[in-house]
């Protein structure tokens, strides 16, 4: 006999609506702010795209610098991070447990410690701190972890393990068995590393603040300026143009692990 379907509790309902609300609330408020003529008058003052324009034109740069910087260390973290993964999950060695807790560091310790640490060390090196890639090497610092660790605990499966060994008595070569083998099966979570990767890359300011050139500016850190302006309506514009380039990436990403996983089985 079939069990008959719980019934939805009306507290926990209007508890959920509460807390989405008090989520999406404040949001919705800073979007709008930067629609008005002035915030201090509401919207008496009228609607305009004025604050929209003035934040295109003056931090326009920074939108495609962040998508750049975030596409890039996605690329960067697969290329270096699956095979560091396969290569932790793969060891027999003591020091690769201890090899793999400290790439944590990054995570754990204060981004603006992470920063210090590499402008200490590569701070001399002027074309490379003045450029983009010491932002994008702060990134993949930082994100890296995040890739190996989602991706180490894939290839640690024990039905993965048996299917290499198995390929590898039938006499398939390294390169066969990883790419052609190893790689589709962790594909999934190859996906959700470059999701997490993405989304921390693309909103990431405390080590990007102190990292970042005038003319190394990220999205966050053009946020923060656009704060510092003492308008709210440019912050708050700054704000829905953040929204509306990054959240569709965001959604797109989620629907291809969707998807993948979906396809895969897993």
């Amino acid at each position: 006999m079939a069990a008959a379907p719980s019934r939805r509790s009306p507290i926990l309902m209007a508890l959920t609506v509460l807390v989405a609300i008090f989520i999406i609330g404040p949001v919705l408020l800073s979007v709008t702010a930067g629609l008005m003529q002035n915030y201090s008058v509401g919207w008496r003052s009228g609607f305009t795209l004025r604050w929209l324009g003035e934040v295109w034109e003056n931090y326009g740069s920074t939108v495609l610098a962040s998508l750049l910087i975030a596409g890039s260390a996605v690329v960067g973290n697969i290329l270096i991070g699956v095979p560091c993964a396969y290569a932790l999950a793969r060891s027999r060695q003591r020091w690769a447990s201890g090899f793999e807790e400290l790439m944590t560091l990054p995570v754990a310790v204060p981004g603006l410690a992470t920063a210090l640490a590499l402008i200490l060390t590569y701070g001399q090196l002027r074309e490379f701190r003045q450029s983009f890639v010491f932002v994008l090497v702060g990134h993949m610092v930082f994100t890296l972890p995040f890739m190996v660790r989602t991706v180490a605990a894939a290839f640690r499966r024990r039905e993965l393990i048996a299917l290499e060994e198995a390929a590898a008595t039938l006499g398939a070569s390294f390169g066969r068995r990883f790419l052609g083998i190893l790689v589709p099966a962790v594909f999934p979570a190859i996906v959700g590393g470059a999701l997490m990767v993405f989304t921390l890359s693309i909103g990431e300011f405390n080590l990007t603040w102190m990292l970042h050139t005038p003319l190394t500016r990220t999205l966050p850190v053009g946020l923060a300026d656009s704060y510092a302006s003492m308008r709210i309506e440019i912050g708050s514009a700054y704000t829905l143009v953040f929204m509306i380039v990054v959240l569709p990436l965001l959604w797109l990403l989620q629907l291809a692990a969707a998807l993948t996983e979906k396809r895969y089985g897993t």
